[in-house]
């Protein structure tokens, strides 16, 4: 038998039905487990060790990844925290300067204090990035497409930059999904997601994952994570695992629905640019082809006006709920520059794009005739009507 495809690896893999024969994973909820003699503990002791539902939802995130280790978090930022725990004081990373604000300010109020210095590159500068790198350098951390603006990094090529140096390369594959990009095979040796938004889809959970091949690497963030805490509820892990059965689905209809609501808008005279890697006139739109097997539900807008017409369109819609978050069914708007990414200090949210007049759509699972017909009601009833 040939090896399963995606959609199937997402609703078979990591659960065979047990001895009552469920179809579904349980939810084991319990804290502790029975152990036959003291300190001979069986497949699990303790729940912040290990419990099977996680385990089950590990098993189907490594499958979808193509990874031998998958090790699931209370959050994306639990995940983050982890990788970056790897870190000692003095150790040196890159990251890209277009990032979710969540990761700067890990990194540069919570690891900086710590003795960890960070640079913040265009990852998209493959000779900036080079230059950035000394004796010290531990980790090159890329987003792609990045949050919010939707530039997309070339994965292959940095891979090979930081191996050529014996720098490890990891990749938040959050706005992707493995539905359509997997960093492993483009030579990442970690991949981080935000299992709260796609991955889950349903806007009920707030969890993390970190998949890797390392068998060491991934024995010391297993030892780091129940040293930390961070893990996830049995119930987070079991909402998670069944939002992956229809990953593929949902993120088709996500990505079409962004793509043609994109195309729809650039000819709007209320927005001076739109962000999507699908569209032809992205600057990263022929790497997007290659990199990725889709499109994303993600949509930058660039309001003409300003940050005052932008702030008001936010307000102005029905149904894209102004909230953070994204890759839920529902369509979500924010704010970057004062909502997600408030705590990266403005003089680089300039440089990066994220200006007062950015708005992020989530695009969501709504029919998009109804969507578009929302955002140019909205549009028009800011004044920037067309």
């Amino acid at each position: 038998m040939t090896s399963p495809r995606f959609s199937t690896r997402a609703i078979h893999s990591g659960y065979r039905p047990d001895a009552t024969g469920a179809v579904m994973p349980p939810i084991v909820l319990s804290s502790t487990f029975v152990q036959p003699a003291p300190g001979e503990p069986g497949p699990y002791e303790y729940a912040r060790s290990g419990n099977p539902t996680r385990e089950a939802l590990e098993g189907c995130l490594a499958a979808l990844e193509g990874a031998r280790h998958a090790l699931a978090f209370g959050s994306g930022c639990a995940a983050l925290t982890c990788v970056f725990q790897t870190l000692r004081p003095g150790d040196h990373v890159i990251a890209g300067r277009d990032c979710y604000g969540g990761t700067f300010r890990l990194l540069d109020r919570v690891f900086g204090p710590m003795g960890v210095q960070t640079s913040w590159v265009d990852l998209r500068d493959l000779g900036a990035v080079e230059r950035a790198i000394n004796a010290r350098t531990r980790i090159i951390w890329a987003e792609s497409p990045t949050n919010p603006t939707l530039k997309v990094v070339d994965l292959a090529a940095l891979a090979a930059l930081a191996h050529a140096h014996g720098v490890l390369f990891g990749v938040d594959n959050t706005f992707a999904t493995p539905a359509l990009q997997r960093p492993l095979e483009l030579g990442a040796d970690v991949v981080v997601h935000s299992t709260t938004k796609y991955l889950n889809g349903h806007s009920d959970v707030i969890g993390g994952a970190v998949v890797l091949d390392d068998d060491e690497l991934a024995q010391r963030l297993r030892f780091l994570r129940n040293a930390t805490g961070g893990v996830p509820s049995p119930f987070d892990c079991f909402l998670v695992l069944r939002g992956l059965k229809t990953l593929e689905l949902r993120m088709q209809r996500h990505g079409s629905s962004a793509l043609a609501i994109a195309r729809a808008l650039e000819a709007h005279p209320g927005l001076t640019r739109v962000h999507h890697p699908g569209l032809a006139s992205h600057a990263d739109h022929a790497l997007a082809a290659t990199q990725m097997r889709g499109q994303t539900g993600m949509i930058a807008i660039e309001v003409a006006g300003g940050e005052p017409a932008a702030r008001a369109l936010a307000g102005a819609l029905q149904y894209f709920a102004l909230a953070e978050s994204l890759g839920g069914v529902e369509s979500l708007i924010e704010h970057p520059a004062s909502m997600t990414h408030a705590s990266m200090p403005a003089e680089l949210r300039a440089e990066i794009g994220v200006t007062g007049a950015l708005l992020r759509l989530s695009v969501g699972l709504e029919d998009p005739d109804d969507l578009l017909a929302d955002l140019h009601q909205g549009l028009a009833s800011v004044g920037l009507g067309g």
